[in-house]
């Protein structure tokens, strides 16, 4: 939701401070690999302010406040670079739906920019923008090794490299199912999205 949210202010402040702000940390973003984000991260908010632990984990069943706690910096080093991909995906899309003639033709009739955007341009531009993010579910559910390095948390990307040196390969197996399965529920999903932003999908559909 952040990512599509800085593509569409992006977007309508196109040339603007703000959308080369955006622009410019959606590249860092895109190109800066995680390890690096992490240990910055780990620098800068657990050595240099003391805001946030440097590594580990808690269970959310022992404790969900250290939970949270714990989990912060890590969700935020894994999901910077998706969220940099939608903000980007976002922008190219809504500056290419922006400029058809049908939201001229809104804008004349009168109606208010924030219904022009959020209600005609934003549902015309948000198919890519679905399809990328569901694209990105298996890189968050299975590619966080990196972050899971970094902040020494055992997490499924750990446990299957873990499995392949070892060469237990009833772990690997299950592993690969689980993040199997979950990509196929996100894409379900993803499918029922379409008809939900689109009504001439569920007019297909019929």
């Amino acid at each position: 939701m952040l990512g599509i949210l800085c593509g569409i202010i992006s977007a309508i402040r196109r040339g603007k401070f703000i959308d080369n702000l955006i622009t410019f940390v959606s590249t860092i973003g895109l190109g800066a690999p995680q390890f690096w984000l992490g240990i910055v991260g780990i620098y800068i908010f657990g050595m240099r302010l003391g805001w946030l632990p440097l590594s580990g984990y808690v269970a959310p069943t022992e404790n969900f406040g250290q939970y949270i706690f714990y989990g912060v910096m890590p969700i935020l080093i894994l999901s910077f670079s998706l969220l940099a991909s939608v903000a980007r995906q976002t922008r190219s899309n809504m500056l290419e739906v922006i400029n058809q003639d049908y939201i001229r033709t809104a804008r004349a009739n009168g109606l208010a920019e924030k219904s022009v955007i959020y209600k005609h341009a934003l549902k015309n531009a948000l198919i890519p923008v679905i399809t990328t993010i569901g694209l990105q579910v298996r890189v968050v559910v299975g590619g966080s090794l990196m972050v899971e390095q970094v902040f020494n948390i055992a997490g499924i990307g750990t446990l299957i490299v873990s499995a392949i040196n070892g060469r237990d390969y009833m772990v690997v197996q299950g592993c690969v199912f689980v993040i199997s399965v979950f990509t196929i529920l996100v894409n379900f999903v993803i499918d029922l999205l379409y008809g939900f932003v689109d009504p001439r999908i569920r007019k297909s559909w019929r």
